[in-house]
């Protein structure tokens, strides 16, 4: 590892243009390989990112350079890893055509389509929605959250279609985020479930955080961040259910999640639900961001939208009638 200065900040040391990351591994995280184990600590980087660090030499164990992915942990043992900075991604603006419900010079509300990443990362540089905002608002996006996530003050999953605000500055940025913090932003969402839901509406209550088995998978676990989310039945179908959603609270796949925890989950969803889809064609969750209603930045005057129902989603609708 190198033998440069570090700065001390908790757990992480800045290594020049790298940073040292320090794990105490406890007693249930023990008996498992390290590049399996450093993947579920981390959810921005996978296995085998953590594997080609482990053999370059990036890794300790007790202050033990160990090169072997496949090393098993002790309880008790002091993991260090050094990441190296991320090369930076040059995103391009692309003329892409984008479903505009709103626009002012604070911000614009965007109908995402399905199978649109929101910003750009590794394997998705092009065609995200950041890409099209560029192109569509030259320079006026907020910068808080940096080059690749230029005005994006919140997120939907690259399949789930619908509704999305895009602040324009900075200051409509941090207006629109805190609205987010305390949940006071209203979120309608649209989806059809497997199964007959028996209740006609409830509520779930389970705190989301990243699943200890499989770090690409949200799960319901004990020290989760809260996550409420209220369901009502729009219509029964043969065999399926659709939805209306309303969240208290924003975690990553929460309503997908919850619906799989009391096994009614999204058509379509692969990740929580069944491998293979019933519906032939039909490419991941059936789920749309329809409403979405918050304080406008700078008039202060409620603002309400609604995005229509994609149209394979009212075929479909049809096709399950």
């Amino acid at each position: 590892m190198a033998n440069t200065e570090k700065i001390a900040h908790d757990d992480i040391n800045l290594v020049k243009d790298s940073k040292l990351v320090k794990y105490t591994v406890r007693d249930d995280e023990a008996e498992q390989r390290v590049d399996a184990f450093l993947s579920m600590m981390d959810e921005e980087h996978s296995r085998s990112f953590y594997t080609k660090l482990v053999k370059n030499g990036n890794l300790t164990i007790n202050s033990k350079v160990i090169k072997k992915p496949s090393a098993i942990l002790n309880s008790g043992d002091i993991v260090c890893i050094e990441i190296p900075a991320p090369k930076p991604l040059e995103v391009l603006a692309e003329d892409i055509p984008l479903d505009i419900l709103y626009e002012d010079n604070d911000l614009i509300i965007v109908n995402k389509p399905k199978g649109m990443v929101v910003h750009p990362a590794e394997g998705h540089l092009n065609g995200t929605l950041v890409n099209a905002l560029l192109f569509h608002c030259k320079n006026s996006l907020s910068g808080i959250n940096g080059i690749l996530r230029p005005g994006i003050v919140h997120r939907i999953d690259m399949n789930t279609t619908g509704s999305l605000i895009v602040c324009k500055n900075d200051l409509s940025h941090n207006k629109i985020a805190e609205q987010i913090k305390v949940h006071s932003i209203n979120r309608i969402y649209l989806g059809i479930v497997h199964g007959n839901l028996k209740e006609d509406e409830g509520t779930i209550e389970g705190p989301i955080g990243r699943s200890k088995n499989d770090r690409k998978k949200m799960a319901i676990t004990p020290d989760g961040k809260e996550a409420i989310t209220h369901f009502k039945v729009i219509e029964r179908l043969n065999g399926y259910t659709f939805c209306e959603f309303k969240l208290e609270t924003g975690r990553t796949h929460q309503i997908r999640v919850h619906m799989a925890s009391i096994k009614h989950p999204l058509l379509g969803d692969d990740v929580y639900g069944p491998k293979k889809c019933p519906i032939k064609g039909l490419q991941g969750q059936t789920l749309h961001a329809y409403k979405i209603g918050f304080i406008h930045p700078t008039t202060n005057e409620y603002m309400e939208f609604r995005a229509p129902l994609p149209e394979y989603f009212e075929k479909l609708l049809n096709k399950l009638r």
